[in-house]
This record gives C-alpha cells, sequence and structure tokens, in this order.
C-alpha cells in the first residue's frame, strides 16, 4: 500500500512538471492540471493548447488512470488481507481457548494486572488475559501472551476465555464495581472456581468477598504492611521480599496430598527427610480448615492435606511429586 502511494505521488509530480515545461504555465496550474487528469474529472477552465500538450495529456492520461486503478485495487487487497488475518486469528485464539482446561484467567492488565502476568510468565502458567484497551493487547500480543480485546464484566466475555473450565481467576480492573460484577458473573458460571479480586478502596472487600471471591487484595493495604515491616523490622522485611522475589533461590509452594500419595497416614518425622527432601513444612491445612502451623515431626499427614512448604524449585517439585504419588 505504502509503495501504491508513492508511485500515485511520483505520477502527479511527474505530471506537474510536464505540464509546466510543455504548456508554459505556472506549478500552480501545472497542478491543477495533473490533478483534473488523475481524478479524470476533465478540464474546465484551464486545458492544454499546445500540440505537445495535448499529446502528453493522453499519455498522462493513460498513466494516471492505471495509477489510479493500481491504487485502489492495493487499497482493497490491503484491507480484505488484513480483515482476514483478523478474522483466522481470532478463530484460531478462540480454538486455542477452548481446548484450555485449568488454566488461569486475568481481568485486567493495568499496573496491579502487568505484574500479575509476569509473574505468571516466570512460574511457567497456562492464562487468558483479558484487556479492553488496544494498546495493551497489542503490546501483550507481541510478547506472546494470549489475550482477548473485550471487556471482562461481559458474561459472554469470560465465557469466551473459557471460566467454566477455568482453575482460577484474577479480578484486577481498577473500578471496584466493576470488579465486584466480574466476581458475581464468574462465580454464577463456575461455583469451584478460585477467584481472587483487587480492592482499590478497603471498604470493596467485605463486598468482593459476599460477591463470591475466596480471598481479596487490597494494594495500599499490604503496601502499608510491608512499610511497617521495612520501617520496624527491616532485617524481617529484607528477608521476606528476599524470599517472595526469589533472590534467595527459594520459593514458597502449596501441595495438595492425594490419596495414592506415600505421604498419606505417615507422621512428618518419617516422610519429610531433609537429607534427601531439602525443604521446610511451614504449615499443614486439613480439609476441615484446621491449619498447623510449624507442625512437629509427630503430626500426621492426612489425604486432603495442604502442605505449605518452603524451599528450592527441585526440592518442592519432589515434593509435589511425593504429594501426587508421582513414581518416578
Amino acid at each position: 500500500m505504502a509503495y501504491a502511494l508513492g508511485a500515485l505521488v511520483t505520477v502527479i509530480a511527474l505530471g506537474t512538471v510536464g505540464f509546466h515545461f510543455i504548456e508554459r504555465v505556472s506549478l500552480l496550474d501545472s497542478l491543477y492540471l495533473t490533478v483534473q487528469t488523475v481524478t479524470t474529472v476533465g478540464y474546465g477552465d484551464i486545458s492544454p493548447k499546445t500540440s505537445a500538450g495535448r499529446i502528453f495529456a493522453v499519455v498522462f492520461m493513460l498513466v494516471s488512470v492505471s495509477m489510479v486503478a493500481y491504487v485502489l485495487s492495493s487499497a482493497v487487497q490491503s484491507i480484505v488481507q488484513s480483515e482476514l488475518i483478523a478474522t483466522f486469528g481470532q478463530r484460531r485464539r478462540s480454538k486455542k481457548m477452548s481446548k484450555l482446561r485449568d488454566h488461569f484467567i486475568i481481568c485486567g492488565a493495568g499496573r496491579v494486572g502487568s505484574q500479575l502476568v509476569r509473574h505468571m510468565q516466570r512460574a511457567g502458567e497456562t492464562f487468558v488475559v483479558i484487556e479492553k484497551e488496544e494498546a495493551k493487547v497489542n503490546e501483550l500480543s507481541e510478547g506472546g501472551t494470549t489475550v482477548l480485546l473485550r471487556d471482562a464484566t461481559r458474561e459472554d466475555t469470560l465465557r469466551e476465555a473459557g471460566v467454566e473450565y477455568a482453575r482460577g481467576l484474577a479480578a484486577c480492573l481498577p473500578d471496584d464495581a466493576d470488579n465486584v460484577y466480574v466476581v458475581l458473573t464468574a462465580r454464577d458460571i463456575n461455583p469451584r472456581l478460585h477467584i481472587v479480586a483487587r480492592a482499590a478502596e478497603e471498604q470493596a472487600e467485605p463486598k468482593l468477598l459476599r460477591a463470591g471471591a475466596n480471598r481479596v487484595v487490597a494494594p495500599t493495604i499490604i503496601g502499608g504492611r510491608q512499610l511497617a515491616m521495612a520501617l520496624r523490622k527491616p532485617a524481617v522485611g529484607a528477608f521476606i521480599d528476599s524470599v517472595t522475589a526469589n533472590e534467595l533461590g527459594l520459593e514458597f509452594e502449596q501441595v495438595l496430598v492425594g490419596i495414592s500419595s506415600p505421604l498419606a497416614g505417615q507422621k512428618l518425622r518419617a516422610t519429610i527427610n531433609r537429607s534427601e527432601l531439602d525443604v521446610v513444612i511451614v504449615s499443614i491445612q486439613r480439609q476441615s480448615g484446621e491449619v498447623f502451623f510449624n507442625p512437629s515431626g509427630d503430626t500426621a499427614i492426612e489425604h486432603g492435606d495442604v502442605l505449605i512448604a518452603i524451599g528450592r524449585a527441585e526440592s518442592l517439585q519432589k515434593l509435589d511429586e511425593l504429594a501426587r504419588g508421582v513414581q518416578r
């Protein structure tokens, strides 16, 4: 398309120069004659007077008409091609998302949502982002992220993102009312979905919980806690920041003890060998909701328990395989 427009400009420039030297008229009148010829509106108050000018006008008419036809065909081709690419791209994304299972959905890619996207990418998780600002969608798409240019508050958008089969959803929209609507809709579609919602205002937290969110995160409150920790207990704050930022090579992980796991029915001291599995079990959460913080070695591990552990990635992977009963 750019080449076609460049060729058209070149033809107009050549016509202007040709009429100027052949007909001995001003550049403005030459441009006027050229545009009349290119647009095929016909000559009116100004027309070629000399034989040479008329011959040039005939040749220029043939060339300019061909050039205009070329430009128009290029424009139509470009529009049709872009529409086809967009249509096929949308179909490809829809087909890809229809196959997604046990994935995550991130609603909103603003300041909070973009940070969440980066963390999910580093963790290698499968997720879909819903964002209604085209600039952000293009930026995410260029980075290889699966993203929908849609309104996350619409039910059909959440269904298109596969909310029925998703493992979790994060409502990160900047407006609390929109987040409440997203949570309500997602909870109605998938009662088993784990939903985390962002609260811009502290007063929105109970509303989001009543709407169906499993957990509400208020960045202002968390920021205040971190500031207080950094101010009052700087060593503790630095350690927690180092762990959460993975600067020490340590990570937190939660693992679910499966029914076929060799850990089920055993005491903690008999299952976690520090020489083989260098992890620390921080807490054990029963299916009933009972939580054992810093459990002793005599604490029994039961089927359905959630173990919260800290350690290096490879050790946590081994613990997860043991909890799921995977044979290596």
